[in-house]
């Protein structure tokens, strides 16, 4: 096969204690999955199924700097536990769906809000607010069998050494298992596969300069100077 220009290298993760890298495949994120938070931007988080937008692949980025993006004013930081899958299927039943995960990592949903926000006002698709360069920082992948409980455990966000967002993992709305199985009745999931899980209350702006530092319990730590 003959490429008619060089094919673009594929995005991958680290793997924490391994030579060995984790290829992306695609990212899902769940909207609005802490109550507190679902409350925080104006929404009754008992009347909503869970619902998912994507990022692009090659939004990850994992090497500790997160680049103001163009055609915003407005850029928030969103701490969640990141899964990824080794493989997939359709119509996962909760009950097996942990069996497809590979492992967990500290992400960072970057949100350009002001775009969001006038999307919403239009009723328009999210991604140019999600799904841009950069959008996803992330630390190494932690293998799942490291991991012992990613049902619960504290999950908290610092910037410039002010904690901004702190909660716990079992204040997700919809759990992992049921982030899967909901998923794979839209989608066909695979191994690479990334779910972003949600993030807790406290989102707010950054600005050039800024350090962020990220920790979930059992999983570890991110840290991302904007630049």
């Amino acid at each position: 096969m003959t490429y008619v220009f060089p094919p673009i290298r594929l995005p991958t993760l680290p793997i924490q204690g391994s030579d060995k890298v984790f290829p992306i495949h695609r990212i899902y994120c769940v909207g609005r999955n802490y109550a507190d938070h679902a409350v925080e931007m104006g929404h009754d988080p008992n009347k909503e199924a869970p619902f998912f937008f994507q990022k692009n692949a090659d939004n990850v980025r994992c090497d500790g700097t997160f680049p103001y993006p163009p055609a915003s004013t407005d850029v928030h930081f969103e701490i969640e536990l990141v899964v990824a899958l080794k493989s997939g299927g359709v119509d996962i039943q909760p009950a097996d769906a942990m069996r497809h995960v590979f492992g967990y990592a500290v992400g960072i949903d970057m949100t350009r809000r002001d775009l969001q926000a006038e999307a919403k006002r239009l009723q328009r698709p999210w991604e140019v607010g999600k799904a841009f360069e950069h959008s996803a920082p992330c630390s190494a992948l932690v293998l799942a069998q490291h991991v012992e409980n990613p049902s619960r455990g504290a999950i908290w966000l610092e910037v410039n050494g002010a904690r901004k967002q702190s909660g716990d993992l079992n204040q997700m709305i919809w759990d992992i298992p049921h982030q899967i199985a909901f998923l794979s009745g839209l989608f066909a999931l695979g191994a690479g596969d990334l779910i972003f899980t949600g993030t807790p209350a406290g989102v707010g702006a950054i600005k050039r300069g800024d350090r962020l530092k990220g920790h979930i319990d059992g999983v570890g730590g991110l840290e991302v100077s904007v630049v």
